[in-house]
Parts: C-alpha cells; sequence; structure tokens
C-alpha cells in the first residue's frame, strides 16, 4: 500500500511502450493516465506531478542506462517500474541482466521513495513464439520484489485470473500491447494492490 503524505507527492512511471502507452490505445488513456486521473482528480490531490518516462522498445538495462534523465532527476516519491516484455526476447540467457538491471534500478533510487515493480501483462497465445520465456521474467520480477522488499502489482496473475487459460486477446491490440480496455484493467489492478480505491464512474 502507498502511503501519501500530506505535502504534494511526485510519481514516475519508468518501462516501455505499454507503460508509454503509445499508438494501441488509438487515442484512449493508458494505464498511466488513469492512475494520475485517480490521484490528482478523484482523490483531489491537485498539485501531485505523474510523470510517464515509458519509451518504446526498451529494456531495463536501456531505462538503467538512462537512469539520470528517465527517473533521477525528477526526485520520485513514487517510482512504478513495468519492464520485461522487450527483456523477454532474449530468451532465459537474459535473465541475469535483467534481474541485474532491475536491482540497480531499485539500489539507485534509494530507501526515500516507494517503489512499485508490475509483471508484465500476458502476450497472446500468437506472441508467445517470441516471447516464450515472458512467464519467467515475471516470475524473476516477483522475485525481486521480494528480495527488495518493494510493492509488487502482478499483471500476469491477474490476467491468469480473468482468461483463465483461454486467449486474452480481448484486453489486447496485438500480440503483446494491451488495448484501451486491458489499460483501464491495468490501471484499475494497480490502484487496489496499491490501496488508491478505484476509478470512479464516469457520467
Amino acid at each position: 500500500m502507498i502511503r501519501l503524505s500530506a505535502a504534494p507527492m511526485t510519481w514516475v512511471a519508468t518501462g516501455d511502450s505499454i507503460t508509454q502507452a503509445v499508438l494501441h490505445t488509438h487515442g484512449a488513456r493508458g494505464w498511466v493516465e488513469h492512475l494520475q486521473e485517480r490521484v490528482r482528480w478523484q482523490m483531489d490531490r491537485l498539485t501531485d506531478i505523474v510523470v510517464n518516462t515509458g519509451v518504446s522498445g526498451w529494456r531495463a538495462v536501456d531505462v538503467l542506462g538512462s537512469y539520470d534523465h528517465l527517473i533521477g532527476r525528477f526526485a520520485p516519491d513514487v517510482l512504478s517500474i513495468s519492464l520485461g516484455t522487450n527483456d523477454a526476447r532474449a530468451g532465459l540467457a537474459g535473465l541475469p541482466e535483467f534481474h541485474d538491471a532491475m536491482h540497480q534500478l531499485i539500489d539507485r533510487t534509494g530507501k526515500d521513495a516507494q517503489i512499485v515493480l508490475h509483471t508484465p501483462v500476458l502476450t497472446s497465445i500468437a506472441g508467445r513464439e517470441t516471447r516464450g520465456t515472458l512467464p519467467a521474467y515475471a516470475q524473476t520480477v516477483r522475485d525481486i520484489a521480494k528480495e527488495a522488499g518493494v510493492l509488487l502489482v502482478d499483471h500476469e496473475a491477474h490476467w491468469h485470473e480473468h482468461f483463465d487459460g483461454a486467449d486474452p486477446i480481448a484486453w489486447l491490440d496485438d500480440p503483446a500491447h494491451p488495448n484501451a480496455v486491458g489499460h483501464l484493467q491495468m490501471a484499475e489492478h494497480t490502484l487496489r494492490v496499491l490501496g488508491l480505491g478505484a476509478m470512479e464512474p464516469r457520467t
């Protein structure tokens, strides 16, 4: 659960194209934008700042290499890290590099920030041909969260629970990227896990 302060907070969400939310929402809000709506408007934290530094196609080592630009200069009170979908293209051989880079991102941010790790969402059945080891990366994220004592939002488990073995294409725009519905599901699951309530109904 996120600890909210009386003073304005800075939230940084870093990751890949799923965090950046380009193209595949077709103009709808991405999950970070939904989070911002909840925090800054519905929760009346008007002077909080939510920064999205996701970069399409990037892996954990890429984010680490641009740490100061993407994360450090914002001195986040809350740092969300959602990676693994692109890293999984390296297969099992890429897991040690992924594990090390993720730990370095946490260590460089330090104990002043509340850190949230996200497991990757499911791909479609067709997408598993190129990302067959994605479950191993999701498990690595779980392991890192436990090792580092940080918060975990387990999207993979949430999607498995909902689809129960069926192809999750209803929440996807292509084999690997969530559509608008998928992004809203990611946002709502994140809010629940972080103890930030639920999106208010749109009227």
